[in-house]
């Protein structure tokens, strides 16, 4: 007891005025709290329903934290004013101050971790957040200024501090996770735009995305200050180095935006490439992924679809011919041969009606009557293979049914006498 009335007396308690203007702000304090439960209640529960039915899949995390995001948003905005509002005591300051920095750094983690950013790197930057708004509500953050800014190292004319260390890392993951926000939800609202087509929402998302990058990148560098007058003869080598080395890459982008640009390749066309067939999965920056009917992926670079010979089967049209083989006995009824033929092919489940399939007299063969097939589908993404193995089947009942004969090859063998020449 006497060493705690010692330390009271050397200690001036807080005043009935002091301690009143405390209970006022902790009641605003309150107030703007339920405030903020509330938005994130109600408001917060319809802008979650629009975003999820508008941007859902492409801003992935944000719709299922938009309520928390609604409610500590609005309760960080009205401490902010709660505190700018009167000039309050320190001990009204201090609860102010720590409302404030917790909700902040509630909204901060609630941001970040909706923007799929780490884990760690939320609740760092949510822990910088809480601190720099409780010293700047104590009176202290011009203090923490000036101890980061005196740690540093003089390199050249410029000095490195732990201050500019600390601004630069803050700077680069705002607009990172600026720049993932704002390109997924130009990529919803391209998709979302009628009045173009696959090629052209694919070409758009890219050069919005480069822009978006292009965008932060001087926005960075005007809030850091960097003078990029001291690079130029370092950034000039190094162009002309990367300019050699990364010449390839270069080309496959720009071969990749013209192929956007003149939609000649587009993302679900049935191509042939060398020997790769298959049908376009996706346009990259760097190659054109290729799926092929085994389930392989062939990433082909951008550059070879522009140099090389290409089958784009889907081009202008959809359609395409399936051309079958088949060989029937002479002795058998032509006529009727070639009505199963083309009976086989219209019931083929993938064969269109129309163009209709016709069967071509292709050549007297060695062993038989030589035809053909032809037959058209609109899904060659779906393989043709398939399809012939689906009408020879077919086919194959029916020559059975109507006695229809496949010759089989015929060979003569003579058997000579060692002692006696032929005749």
């Amino acid at each position: 007891m006497e060493r705690l009335g010692a330390w009271l007396a050397g200690h001036n308690l807080p005043g009935a005025p002091e301690l009143t203007e405390a209970a006022v702000a902790l009641g605003l304090v309150i107030a703007a709290l339920t405030l903020g439960w509330l938005a994130g209640r109600y408001p917060g529960t319809r802008l979650a329903r629009f975003w999820t039915a508008h941007l859902h899949g492409h801003v992935e995390g944000i719709h299922l934290r938009l309520c928390r995001i609604m409610r500590h948003g609005t309760a960080t905005i009205l401490i902010a004013i709660i505190a700018a509002a009167w000039p309050w005591q320190p001990l009204a300051a201090l609860g102010i101050g720590f409302a404030e920095a917790s909700a902040a750094a509630l909204l901060s983690i609630e941001v970040l971790r909706g923007l799929n950013l780490p884990r760690w790197a939320a609740w760092t930057f949510a822990a910088l957040v809480f601190a720099a708004i409780l010293s700047h509500a104590i009176g202290g953050f011009a203090m923490a200024q000036e101890t980061l800014d005196r740690v540093g190292v003089q390199i050249g004319q410029r000095r490195f501090t732990l201050l500019s260390a600390l601004t630069f890392a803050i700077t680069v993951l705002l607009l990172f996770a600026g720049v993932r926000l704002v390109n997924r939800v130009l990529a919803q609202w391209v998709l979302s735009a009628h009045e173009f087509d696959p090629t052209q929402k694919l070409l758009f998302q890219k050069l919005a995305g480069i822009a978006a990058v292009v965008v932060a990148f001087f926005i960075g560098v005007d809030l850091l200050e960097i003078d990029l007058t001291a690079f130029t003869v370092f950034s000039g080598a190094f162009g002309l180095a990367v300019g050699f080395g990364m010449q390839k890459t270069i080309g496959n982008l720009i071969a990749g935006i013209i192929l956007l640009m003149d939609r000649s390749i587009k993302p679900g066309d049935v191509i042939v490439v060398g020997d790769s067939f298959g049908w376009v999965n996706k346009i990259g920056v760097r190659a054109v992924s290729v799926v092929t009917r085994d389930g392989k992926e062939h990433l082909i670079p951008n550059e070879n679809l522009m140099t090389q010979e290409v089958e784009n089967w889907s081009y202008t049209d959809r359609n395409v011919r399936v051309r079958i083989p088949v060989t029937v006995s002479y002795s058998c009824d032509l006529k009727l041969a070639q009505e199963l033929m083309l009976r086989a092919a219209a019931e083929s489940p993938r064969v269109l009606d129309s163009p209709k399939s016709n069967v071509w007299l292709m050549a007297f063969g060695e062993n038989g009557v030589e035809h053909e097939i032809l037959a058209w589908i609109n899904d060659p993404e779906s393989g043709v293979g398939n399809v012939r193995s689906d009408v020879l089947n077919r086919l194959w009942c029916l020559f059975k049914e109507n006695g229809i004969t496949v010759p089989l090859p015929q060979r003569e063998v003579r058997m000579l006498d060692s002692g006696h020449a032929p005749t």
